[in-house]
């Protein structure tokens, strides 16, 4: 069994939350620069420079890449054999959450459904945890911005739609989309399981890096074949024209019932800030 302090988990995640706020990951900086290099109408090149600029200065200043920090969300590993000692993981990681976002400046966007009333620190955040074998905690974390969330969706296709329903589904509802989730996007995609589970898979993909494929070949070419017809749509960087609609499309499949067909899209923009920790 191994022991990890509640009060090091803490600071771990206090700190990550901060940095993935202010520091584009590396990933997404080198898809800017590319996007901003190949991208041939003038305005498409100016919206790419800008967002390089804005990377640089919130790396610099340590300011947030975006007002909008979003709400804090969680996916953890939990190895079977890890104890967590001083504390409960779910509140671990609310009490960290809560001083990041006030130690950093960070914008607080949580509020009741319907009065609208602001929670005033943020909370809750959102937690999917996991029980994995092994002694090993993996904590990551997204802030999920409300114009990007916003434009997500689920649908239960029927199975008879195959490979072409999923496909019209993703490309018509990010051209539904439009400039709204501030593209150039990150696309994850969720196939199968559940109603409820291909929206987490969808979400869950978009902690992949820029770049990196399923390790499915039969997955990766359909990321490839969305990202190309995303492209093709021409929305371009904030919606202002261009090749660069979306940086990457991340595809997740589970087994699914054999009457259902669902499939979710999560839009994450182009300030995809995600991190995390390992323990």
């Amino acid at each position: 069994m191994k022991s990890i302090s509640a009060k090091a988990i803490h600071e771990a995640v206090r700190d990550m939350i901060m940095d993935a706020c202010r520091l584009l990951s590396d990933d997404v900086y080198d898809a800017f620069t590319k996007a901003h290099a190949e991208e041939e109408s003038a305005s498409a090149k100016e919206v790419m420079a800008q967002l390089i600029e804005n990377a640089d200065l919130a790396r610099n200043t340590q300011l947030a890449l975006c007002q909008d920090t979003g709400s804090a969300v969680f996916f953890v590993d939990y190895g079977e054999d890890v104890k967590i000692e001083g504390g409960s993981l779910e509140q671990v990681l609310s009490d960290a959450m809560v001083e990041a976002y006030d130690k950093g400046y960070l914008r607080k966007s949580m509020c009741h459904p319907l009065t609208r009333k602001n929670t005033g620190d943020n909370t809750p955040p959102i937690i999917h945890a996991h029980v994995v074998p092994g002694d090993v905690l993996r904590i990551r974390f997204m802030a999920k911005g409300g114009g990007s969330e916003n434009m997500s969706r689920v649908a239960m296709l029927k199975p008879a739609q195959g490979w072409a329903g999923i496909r019209d589904f993703v490309v018509r509802t990010m051209a539904e989309a439009g400039p709204n989730p501030c593209p150039p996007t990150v696309v994850g995609v969720g196939i199968g399981g559940t109603f409820d589970l291909a929206p987490t898979l969808a979400k869950k993909a978009l902690f992949r890096p820029i770049g990196v494929r399923n390790a499915d070949p039969e997955v990766a070419a359909m990321e490839t074949e969305l990202l190309a017809a995303i492209n093709d749509l021409g929305i371009g960087p904030m919606g202002l024209g261009g090749k660069t609609t979306s940086l990457d499309v991340k595809v997740e499949m589970h087994p699914c019932h054999i009457a259902s067909l669902p499939v979710a899209v999560n839009v994450q923009c182009h300030s995809s800030r995600t991190k995390e920790v390992v323990f």
